[in-house]
């Protein structure tokens, strides 16, 4: 869905630091905080057109056009998308497609990109410079507060997806980029048919079957069901799914190909 751009109000573009990555452009408006695509795939070396046009034909995104004043001061109408938009369009870019310089910036965006908007704009994060002590503090008692919610998950989560957590709350709360082993990074099932480019009506259509061949095959080579990721809904509510990791792409590449790839 593309919106009509605010000419009226130009609004300041501000970097937001991502360490280890190129810095997201964002602005904040009406307490919404929206984010230069074009930006990203420049640092990642992303061809912008395909990536704007993917995104303008998309039901879930949500694409609005805003001028907005630079650093040096000049106003220019850019391409913005709300968080949102920003977490579905950052999964659909697969981290084996893109070249390896950038692949590990890649996957610090799809982990860090909205906590760092959240954190910039209502939290007063490391990286505001608007932060007080206070807001430091209580940065530092949220990430002891999640470590000690990680550590009491044990044996209730898959290790895999509770030690990427605990990497990701130790390099935010350090300032600096996680350090994730790429085999046992989470996948969900679903994100990996959202990398397909399929619409929600096919994706839907395709997520039971695909789950239930994926669950197979990998009881089929392993001995043992999948364990179970909390996979965060939209709507706020955790649900729980089988866990997979990227370690099993090339098992899901297998059933994806034997089943759906003539019929998608």
């Amino acid at each position: 869905m593309s919106l009509e751009a605010n000419t009226q109000n130009p609004t300041n573009l501000v970097p937001v630091s991502i360490p280890g990555a190129a810095p997201i452009m964002a602005v904040q408006q009406d307490g919404e905080a929206w984010s230069s695509p074009r930006h990203i795939c420049e640092a990642l070396g992303l061809d912008w057109k395909t990536q704007h046009r993917k995104l303008t034909e998309r039901s879930w995104a949500t694409v609005v056009k805003m001028t907005t004043v630079g650093a040096d001061g000049k106003r220019r109408e850019m391409s913005m998308v709300d968080r949102r938009t920003l977490t579905m369009w950052l999964a659909t870019i697969n981290a084996t497609r893109v070249s390896p310089q950038v692949r590990a910036a890649l996957e610090t965006y799809q982990a860090e990109a909205v906590a760092a908007l959240d954190a910039y704009f209502h939290e007063g994060g490391a990286i505001n410079p608007r932060a007080d002590e206070h807001q430091v503090n209580a940065l530092i008692f949220q990430a002891r507060a999640q470590m000690e919610l990680a550590q009491a998950a044990r044996g209730l989560i898959h290790p895999d997806h509770l030690e990427a957590k605990a990497r990701i709350i130790l390099a935010r709360g350090l300032g600096e980029a996680p350090e994730l082993d790429p085999g046992s990074t989470p996948l969900y099932a679903q994100s990996y048919l959202e990398e397909k480019g399929l619409s929600d009506k096919q994706r839907k259509a395709k997520a039971g079957v695909f789950g239930k061949r994926l669950k197979k095959a990998y009881t089929e080579r392993h001995g043992r069901e999948p364990e179970k990721y909390p996979l965060n809904l939209s709507n706020g509510q955790i649900r729980q799914v089988n866990g997979y990791t990227e370690a099993d792409r090339p098992l899901m590449d297998e059933v994806w190909t034997q089943y759906f790839e003539v019929s998608a």
